[in-house]
């Protein structure tokens, strides 16, 4: 038989100690990753300023993400938001009691 797809979803474990981040494709200004959370924030005083667009979409689970000098979104499946590149944020909250996954596509 031929070549089988991926499953975004598989082998993922019940704990995620640490975040994981996973790129599943990477073609001239595009990079797709998948981020695995449980119970992971942003460090106190960190936030994310990046050079490129993020558009974000949140698979399973439940996340908090706070936007600077603006009001906090709260994610559940099927939330997705647009990051503008050098957007300030940060994740403030992600569901502990099992995995966050979230599908992230870094652009130009």
């Amino acid at each position: 038989m031929g070549r089988q797809p991926e499953n975004l979803l598989a082998d993922i474990a019940a704990a995620v100690p640490n975040e994981i981040f996973k790129t599943l494709l990477s073609a001239g200004h595009v990079r797709i990753e998948k981020i695995v959370s449980q119970g992971h924030v942003s460090p106190d005083g960190f936030w994310y300023d990046q050079p490129e667009n993020e558009w974000v979409l949140l698979i399973q689970g439940a996340a908090r993400l706070r936007f600077e000098g603006q009001d906090v979104l709260d994610l559940i499946p099927g939330s997705f938001v647009n990051i503008p590149a050098h957007q300030r944020h940060r994740v403030d909250w992600s569901s502990p009691t099992g995995p966050t996954i979230w599908l992230a596509i870094h652009y130009l």
